[in-house]
């Protein structure tokens, strides 16, 4: 099995000021480890009835977290499904069953910033230009479709209601659009689109998120002082199409992401990205 290394920079929360409905967190650089990725000897798929691999796999639940987020969905949906998608070989990491690269030379000027795929229906972040986590997704619905483009991590809860239901209660949410309430959080995935608008997230993966990104910092209630962290939202997604990662199946590389496609969708941002983060390093350095 082939190894990979990786130097991945890990971050400590540092300071905490109210805003919104809980404290604020700022994350900056401590320390260098390294990782060690595990790649599988082959990254071919094929479908198999759900209720049979459940069986077969009751036993080991190490394969459960890949098969979640090669269906992009979570377990009590997964069960749910007549088949799935199933790598040949599951003895990699999981951003070997995922569409992102491993690393974007483009991005090595920015610290930090978070991808969310449309078509693919993943997520990636990335420091320095290394990925350091990926995952699963489910986004906008045909009728409620997630707004695309650049924008900044703000506030976050690590409990909140939704303000499309009451009755939704959503777990490590980190808000990136405001005004239109759009933001990342915990619920449930179906294995498709079907948000009002919202990231919807494993729990694991939303709180991962959570503590990776950094907040805004207000002035005063009304203006913000420093812009938190930055995410590109981009591609779109064919609703009257079949899965898209049911292609996996002919073709493994059906949903790759270049690395060029990511210099391509970052491009247009990336004066905007580097401003907003020579604020914040200014900001840091003039100790709050």
């Amino acid at each position: 099995m082939k190894k990979i290394v990786l130097f991945l920079n890990i971050s400590i929360a540092l300071l905490f000021i109210g805003c919104k409905q809980e404290s604020k967190t700022e994350s900056t650089i401590d320390k260098i480890a390294v990782k060690e990725r595990n790649e599988p000897k082959k990254t071919s798929f094929h479908l198999e009835n759900t209720k049979e691999w459940l069986s077969k796999n009751s036993a080991d639940s190490t394969n459960f977290a890949i098969a979640y987020a090669v269906n992009r969905t979570d377990a009590a949906n997964f069960k749910k499904m007549d088949s799935v998608v199933i790598p040949d070989d599951m003895s990699g990491d999981i951003e070997f069953y995922l569409p992102f690269p491993l690393s974007v030379s483009s991005l090595k000027e920015i610290n930090k910033i978070v991808f969310f795929s449309y078509p693919t229906q993943t997520f990636a972040a990335y420091e320095k230009g290394e990925l350091v986590y990926t995952g699963p997704t489910n986004m906008g619905r045909e009728k409620d479709k997630t707004p695309t483009g650049l924008f900044f991590t703000n506030w976050k809860a690590e409990e909140t209601t939704s303000t499309f239901d009451d009755e939704w209660d959503l777990r490590w949410n980190f808000n990136i659009e405001n005004k239109l309430g759009v933001g990342w959080h915990q619920y449930t995935l179906p294995g498709y689109p079907a948000s009002h608008s919202c990231l919807r997230l494993q729990e694991k993966d939303a709180r991962k998120l959570y503590d990776f990104a950094d907040q805004w910092e207000l002035a005063n209630p009304e203006t913000v002082k420093v812009k938190g962290t930055p995410v590109i939202v981009f591609g779109s997604y064919d609703f009257k199409a079949p899965k898209p990662w049911l292609e996996l199946v002919k073709n493994s590389k059906a949903l790759t992401i270049s690395e060029n496609e990511i210099e391509t969708v970052t491009k247009p941002f990336v004066e905007s990205i580097l401003k907003e983060q020579k604020i914040r390093q200014d900001f840091q350095k003039e100790g709050k």
